[in-house]
């Protein structure tokens, strides 16, 4: 017989394993995974199916979670104008599903990261971005809401683990920011780095994983017009679970490429770490392009399942963008 050892990101282990187990102080992470024992392959494929729990919201812990302190002036710029370019082809999730189903591995390995982000302090904040530029530069929430025209896109956003959503980002391509630091020639790829606090996200504390959490694009990637520089959701700022006060989106790739709480963008030469291709390569590769045909190694990619109505739908190459970034892989 088969078996399989579970890993704090297999979707399987979220629904199996209660909150109150893992988040035990006391236990290390690797004393953790040591007692989750093994699943059959049947197990997890049908956790798969069930898709998001019978979680019942706290209401207090979203509106808190939401409640971020931006600047008035800054504020003001919600709801952006939509960009009519852009349509989901299906319908758009329920706010409410899309903020109590997120990963956020920095404050928990459940689904419900909402309910753990009460110590996160997203504002005042600053992005660094330097490197192989003639300008490097520092922008802080004001200059990211003032110096660039803010637009709301309607994005299908692909997750690894086979669920899907609708939402409505606010924010602007990533192009133009990079533009305003002047990349140099021998700027090849692009490195995203998240804010590193113990204090405030209890799972940075776990040497196990090496923090802070990284990412990368081409830099051809990078100054493609989908990607995008991501400051709101559903016309309000992004709340803390969703990334805030500032992410990256990437509707063409998995979802782990998006990375949350940006605080430092740096071109370089040489292609970056990035944090789950360091965690575990053979299954999360750079490149991670939602493709239906190339499986996840313990799951089929071929088809995907929306938040809250569980409804399916066959996975298309490239989350449907190909007009966009099928070029990039030619």
């Amino acid at each position: 017989m088969n078996f399989i050892s579970r890993k704090p990101w297999d979707p399987s282990l979220h629904k199996l394993t209660e909150e109150s187990v893992y988040r035990n102080r006391t236990q290390h992470r690797r004393d953790f995974l040591a007692s989750l024992g093994h699943g059959s392959i049947g197990l997890m494929a049908s956790s798969l199916l069930i898709g998001c729990n019978e979680h019942k919201p706290d209401q207090k812990k979203l509106k808190a979670a939401a409640d971020i302190q931006i600047p008035k002036a800054s504020k003001a710029a919600y709801p952006a104008e939509r960009n009519q370019a852009f349509t989901y082809g299906r319908d758009e999730t329920v706010q409410e599903q899309a903020a109590i189903y997120t990963n956020f591995y920095e404050f928990s390995t459940s689904k419900q990261t909402y309910l753990y982000v009460d110590g996160f302090t997203p504002t005042p904040w600053e992005v660094k971005v330097d490197g192989l530029c003639d300008k490097p530069m520092t922008f802080d929430l004001d200059d990211l809401h003032s110096r660039f025209p803010l637009e709301e896109r309607a994005y299908r956003h692909r997750c690894v683990e086979t669920w899907a959503m609708c939402v409505p980002w606010t924010g602007f391509p990533l192009q133009a920011l990079l533009k305003q630091v002047e990349p140099e020639p021998g700027a090849k790829y692009v490195q995203f780095e998240t804010f590193n606090r113990p204090t405030e996200a209890q799972n940075i504390a776990d040497s196990s994983f090496p923090w802070p959490y990284t990412e990368g694009l081409t830099i051809e990637e990078a100054m493609n017009d989908l990607t995008f520089l991501t400051t709101g959701i559903y016309g309000e700022p992004l709340p803390r679970q969703h990334g805030a006060p500032i992410r990256i989106v990437l509707p063409w790739k998995y979802g782990f490429k998006s990375i949350k709480s940006i605080v430092r963008i740096t071109l370089t030469a040489k292609k970056p770490d990035t944090f789950w291709n360091v965690v575990n390569p053979r299954e999360y590769g750079f490149e991670a392009n939602v493709d239906p045909g190339v499986p996840h190694p313990r799951w089929s990619q071929s088809e995907e399942w929306m938040l809250g109505t569980r409804e399916r739908f066959p996975t298309v190459k490239y989350n449907g963008y190909g007009d966009y970034v099928a070029k990039l892989y030619g």
